[in-house]
């Protein structure tokens, strides 16, 4: 009964300090507020700054890729379709045009594209993200044509499962499917085999004049560096425009009325790994880009090209679009860009930095904390948390038992699953040295014949003491001590000279390693009980005290007599804040046990696995002679 006051107190206290949370906050925030109904903001940087991007020189209007996860987004108070999202400029009045090319809630997923004017180099530029409105205005308002500037010709995002669309306002779409592919660097990709083509169209917004401007951008993974791939290709008589790599170094070729020309080898690139790939047109010039920095140059003119272009490869004379043609680039692609102008070497930057998932990323693009509205948000979680406090009361002191039991299984699941992930943790850590030593010695095992036993714990002198400290922590480890420890005590025990194991031994050897693997079981599955306990036991006490709830507060009803909502219902409601209580234990306990489990189950596969290659090699190392 003593204990009662002080966890009513406990609750009053939470409810007045996640009540006072709100107005503090808001009283930080600027008094602007761009539309009273959306409930969240959230404050955006693009810092081109030294401590930022660093871009130095010039940018001027960009399109930012805005990256959303759960990590900076919160996609539970979001509608759906993410069509109550808005971003406002600076001034918290100016609405940003932008589009969505992927906005899902269910993997915690959102690839936003917003147009953000006048950016200054060297310098920080805030713009803001509104979201959590279910009015009538939160309508979808994303319109992908206003999300480019006049000067872009041409974007794929690949989001599409058939023919490429082009997300500008010059409908460029390309003629033929490719190979999509889920997943790529930004949502959806453009998956190349080296054989199949995509072709763009022939339109007045494609056409390139002799001598004239142009910017051409794409992400690129490369999985293959044949010689002289093609990723795209423009000819006509007496003119073409070729990129591609030749054995995975990026190139520009470039055939006009004074010959062929094209860029002069750099550092290949790295096989599986993305890269923005850039083309800069200038009039005399034409510059390759790598990650927005230099990466080639050529003093020659844009040739006049008005026809078909090609993507992946370049059709062959004779078979149909979209065919096997020349030797193409094998990997994946997207995001592609051809823009009228030549693009700044800082809007590249900008572009390279911002949308890949390095650091970089993360230091160019700064997300802020979620700002709640002074009209709900925040107050709306303290007036459900002012009612819990309210329902309390009406709480028996059974319903105050059963909650603290639940208290206490969730405490102990909580230690638990912290201390087991710590544990599983540091293995896996312990594991992956492990077989990195262990690659080195099993291709000769019989150094270890005649050593010490200080000579198995370094794996025949190859690990440190520190690293020793490390191999400690890992099953596999323990499993390898136990097998050579085995070994040598029939090498030292050998009657004559040693011969060989016989295939009695090996099955002695293989016992005692499936006794050892039994054992590093039982470490990993030490203390799971507890979780196990919250997930079967938190329901049922929940369960217990409610019922006896219910079953007390008809009992007062039938000895006063007075049946009415407001005589029932408190009563009713502190009962069922028991069942809370026991689904709040049950469901973390599950969801930690079930992932617990899995790393545990990859742990003992890799166990099983070892014990067979250590069989097999020992068997190779030590055949008996007759």
């Amino acid at each position: 009964m003593g204990a009662t006051p002080y966890l009513r107190l406990f609750l009053s206290a939470l409810a007045l300090l996640l009540s006072s949370a709100a107005p503090r906050a808001a009283a930080e925030s600027p008094k602007t507020w761009w539309d009273k109904e959306w409930s969240i903001r959230k404050k955006l940087t693009l810092d081109a700054s030294p401590a930022g991007g660093a871009i130095s020189e010039a940018i001027g209007t960009a399109t930012v890729l805005v990256r959303l996860h759960d990590g900076n987004f919160n996609f539970g108070v979001a509608k759906e379709d993410g069509s109550d999202l808005r971003f406002v400029a600076a001034d918290d009045k100016t609405l940003l045009p932008y589009h969505i090319e992927k906005f899902d809630p269910l993997f915690n997923e959102g690839f936003v594209w917003v147009k953000v004017g006048d950016l200054k180099p060297g310098a920080a530029t805030v713009f803001w993200l509104y979201y959590g409105a279910a009015g009538e205005k939160a309508t979808a308002v994303a319109d992908a044509k206003a999300s480019f500037d006049a000067e872009t010709m041409l974007v794929y995002h690949f989001a599409e499962k058939g023919a490429a669309a082009d997300s500008t306002t010059n409908a460029n779409h390309a003629q033929n499917p490719g190979l999509p592919t889920d997943g790529s660097l930004i949502g959806g990709g453009l998956r190349l085999d080296g054989k199949t083509v995509v072709k763009l169209p022939e339109s007045g917004t494609l056409t390139w004049k002799e001598g004239g401007t142009m910017t051409w951008s794409a992400w690129i993974k490369l999985t293959s560096l044949p010689p002289k791939a093609t990723l795209f290709s423009r000819r006509e008589a007496g003119g073409a425009f070729v990129i591609g790599a030749d054995r995975g170094i990026p190139f520009v070729e470039v055939t006009n009325a004074a010959g062929t020309q094209r860029t002069a080898d750099g550092a290949p690139l790295v096989a599986g790994a993305w890269k923005h790939l850039a083309v800069v047109a200038s009039g005399t010039e034409i510059a390759l880009y790598l990650d927005g920095e230099s990466y080639g140059k050529i003093s020659a003119a844009l040739p006049a090209l008005k026809g078909a272009a090609m993507l992946g490869g370049e059709v062959a004379e004779g078979l149909p679009e979209g065919g096997a043609g020349s030797t193409g680039v094998s990997g994946e692609l997207d995001e592609l860009q051809i823009s009228q102008i030549a693009r700044s070497s800082g809007f590249l930057k900008l572009a390279a930095g911002s949308q890949g998932t390095t650091d970089q990323a993360g230091k160019l693009l700064v997300f802020g904390n979620d700002e709640a509205s002074a009209h709900g948000g925040e107050g709306e979680l303290a007036k459900h948390l002012s009612l819990i406090t309210d329902i309390s009361k009406s709480l028996t002191f059974d319903g105050w038992a059963v909650i603290f039991f639940c208290a206490v299984l969730a405490l102990a699941g909580g230690v638990v699953s912290v201390l087991k992930l710590f544990y599983l943790s540091k293995i896996t850590r312990a594991t992956t040295a492990f077989l990195k030593q262990w690659e080195h010695l099993s291709a000769d095992l019989r150094v270890l014949d005649h050593g010490d036993e200080q000579s198995i714990k370094s794996m025949g002198g190859k690990a440190t003491p520190k690293a020793q400290k490390v191999l400690r922590q890992s099953p596999l480890y323990h499993l390898y001590q136990i097998g050579f420890s085995e070994i040598q005590h029939r090498v030292a025990n050998a009657r004559e000279e040693f011969r060989g194991l016989s295939g009695r031994s090996m099955e002695a050897i293989k016992a005692t390693l499936d006794g050892g693997l039994v054992r590093e079981v039982q470490r990993l599955n030490s203390q799971l009980v507890f979780l196990t306990i919250g997930i079967a036991g938190g329901p049922y006490l929940g369960l217990l005290g409610t019922v006896i709830g219910v079953m007390i507060t008809f009992a007062v009803i039938a000895k006063s007599g007075a049946v009415e909502v407001n005589s029932i219902a408190p009563g009713i409601a502190g009962a069922l804040l028991a069942t809370v209580a026991g689904l709040a234990v049950a469901i973390p306990c599950l969801f930690a046990y079930s992932y617990i489990s899995t790393r545990i189950k990859d742990a003992v596969s890799d166990m099983q696995v070892f014990i067979d290659e250590f069989v097999a090699k020992i068997a190779e190392a030590y055949p008996e002679v007759d």
